[in-house]
């Protein structure tokens, strides 16, 4: 069965970095990627757009890259956005065989001890595991190490042949871009619009957000 690649996060908002990490994943696995966008991420501090204005974004950033898809599924559902939800939603819907991975930032991954029931989520997917500046593997917590002991890999066809539980690190050229320097360069005026998509840079000005007057 074809990789289904889920690519959660708050998207606050979603930058050209976040569409290369996408762009590189679909590329190395010849499938489609799925932005699941938090309403309330739980490990966070409370995003600055709201849940709404965010998936607008996604939805207009990725509006043209073929096989780049929105799902709005946490937004919909009431209380923390568990990502341990959305795989248990998405393996219901789509069957025990169907193999799932859920893309992520180094650093993300690296706070996944503190995710709710994060071991349960190698039960229920793959990680596809991109650098980000700053956070290497050496930094790996060691619960997190003890975890992904046996899971490594660095064949993508070895996350075709089994439903969930590898962790394949996706070597791409660092990106420098965050949504929070992005943030903080427009509360401050200095735009950075060449990280944002046109259309994102456009809704942020129409809607006013980030204290910004792009």
């Amino acid at each position: 069965m074809r990789l289904i690649i889920l690519y959660g996060g708050t998207f606050d908002p979603i930058h050209n970095g976040h569409l290369a990490v996408a762009t590189a994943a679909q590329d190395a696995f010849r499938t489609d990627v799925i932005f699941l966008p938090a309403a309330d991420p739980p490990h966070r501090p409370p995003a600055s757009a709201s849940s709404s204005q965010r998936a607008e974004m996604v939805e207009l950033a990725i509006s043209g890259h073929p096989g780049f898809s929105c799902d709005r599924r946490e937004l919909r559902r009431a209380g923390p956005s568990y990502s341990l939800l959305s795989l248990r939603e998405w393996r219901a819907e789509t069957g025990p065989r169907q193999p799932i991975a859920w893309l992520i930032g180094m650093d993300s991954f690296l706070g996944l001890p503190g995710w709710h029931a994060w071991r349960e989520l190698f039960e229920l997917s793959h990680f596809i595991v991109v650098d980000r500046p700053g956070h290497g593997m050496q930094a790996l917590p060691e619960a997190l190490e003890r975890v992904c002991a046996q899971r490594w890999t660095d064949e993508p066809e070895r996350l075709e042949d089994a439903p969930a539980g590898r962790v394949l690190r996706l070597q791409m050229p660092l990106r420098e871009e965050s949504a929070t320097m992005i943030r903080a360069g427009l509360a401050e005026e200095h735009g950075l619009r060449t990280d944002l998509p046109q259309a994102v840079s456009a809704y942020i000005l129409r809607n006013r957000l980030y204290a910004t007057g792009v």
